[in-house]
């Protein structure tokens, strides 16, 4: 091919997620006299300043369809027929995609697994363009994420992974054996003193947590880790928290009540008698000045991720990460981190131990931060991991041209 590669990428979070950070440091490192990416966005954000920077074409198109599978039967098929219901909205962008897929595009770049359903729809109206999918989280098994599985892999040329557990996730969900595995993009930050306002707040130690509340994220639990803390006489170190607090869904106990009064997570912290050991920032665009201001990140989840964009980060910044999993790739006991059970055995007296031996051993504390820091200088290369992408799209092109020659 004479031309460059003409790719356009479908980003449903406009610099609000991990996903779409994720996509804009792999673009970033394309070589762009071999590819021409343009990004449409679901949502306004951050992103698309960092795009035009680039100079990269981007747009906002609010309309764009997503779906996922959700853990709960009845909440998939709530989520489903809320889909179908919006459906007709989106009709003029659909309408539009299939117009520029067709006349200016030869790949589409579906940036996460909840584009699923708008694969399949457009597979059929744009014959000759060739698609990939980018799956991003692990699906909970039910007939809803069997069908949604089943989907992606049969109606994209290829399906991309950010992990191997990613990856077995869908081929035990579709009764498939395809997949690439390539891990995401993290850029060495180079030192600053510009930190988040965070670094002005009382007490030396500090963790990070950078996610929007949600039962699954488990976020919830670094209150109870907290009042371990606060039992072993450590209530000077600080949680900084940035994503949303707001407590949604049917929460248990304490929790479940305080949500019912409309309340957030900062009155859970404050009816457990530890609300002056958090800073609630809400959302935040800059998440690394966060991590700069603080010296670990903790990521308490209830699913078995302990690889996410944030924690990537964090690695890179050299920041000892406490997560919760059972995967070793990034997260290694005691080497660059230090992992817990993600179902009900979590033990927060654990998780405020390992803080508290933290926060008492400086060397410690440096020695996990660099090995974090030299596994992601390994594992997540821009220029390697851009060149892995270019290569799926071009074999995938190469394959629709034939098809079509």
């Amino acid at each position: 091919m004479l031309r460059p590669l003409r790719v356009l990428c479908l980003d449903i979070e406009g610099g609000y997620g991990g996903s779409s950070r994720s996509l804009f440091y792999v673009v970033k490192h394309l070589n762009r006299d071999l590819v021409l990416p343009e990004v449409w966005c679901k949502r306004e954000g951050p992103i698309q300043a960092m795009y035009d920077a680039l100079g990269i074409r981007v747009r906002i198109e609010p309309e764009l369809p997503k779906l996922s599978s959700l853990p709960r039967f009845s909440r998939s098929a709530y989520a489903n027929l809320r889909y179908l219901l919006a459906l007709p909205g989106s009709s003029n962008l659909r309408a539009r995609l299939v117009h520029e897929v067709n006349d200016r595009f030869d790949i589409v770049h579906f940036n996460h697994e909840s584009l699923y359903l708008l694969a399949r729809w457009l597979r059929k109206q744009t014959p000759r363009a060739g698609f990939v999918m980018h799956n991003r989280t692990m699906l909970w098994d039910s007939w809803f994420a069997r069908r949604q599985a089943r989907i992606l892999v049969n109606f994209n040329d290829a399906n991309i992974f950010i992990s191997e557990r990613e990856r077995d996730n869908i081929r035990q969900l579709a009764g498939w054996n395809g997949g690439v595995v390539i891990n995401n993009v993290v850029e060495i930050p180079a030192a600053s003193s510009f930190l988040h306002e965070s670094a002005s707040i009382d007490g030396g130690f500090k963790i990070a947590c950078l996610s929007n509340y949600s039962w699954m994220r488990g976020i919830d639990r670094l209150v109870d880790v907290a009042v371990a803390l606060r039992d072993l006489g450590r209530n000077e170190i600080r949680f900084v928290v940035g994503g949303k607090a707001e407590l949604s869904g049917r929460l248990p106990g304490r929790l479940g009540e305080i949500a019912a009064r409309n309340g957030t997570l900062a009155d859970y912290a404050a009816a457990l008698g530890v609300g002056e050991m958090f800073v609630f920032l809400g959302h935040v665009s800059d998440p690394e000045r966060v991590l700069a201001a603080c010296q670990v990140l903790a990521k308490p989840s209830r699913e078995d991720n302990p690889w996410g964009r944030d924690i990537l980060e964090a690695l890179a910044m050299a920041r000892p990460v406490l997560a919760c999993g059972s995967c070793e790739e990034f997260v290694s006991p005691g080497e660059t981190g230090f992992l817990y059970p993600c179902g009900e055995e979590f033990n927060p007296t654990r998780m405020a131990a390992d803080i508290v031996r933290l926060a008492d051993d400086p060397i410690l504390l440096r020695r996990i931060g660099r090995q974090g820091q030299e596994r992601v200088r390994d594992r997540c290369d821009g220029i390697s991991r851009a060149d892995d992408l270019l290569k799926v799209w071009k074999r995938v092109f190469d394959r629709r041209v034939l098809e079509y020659r």
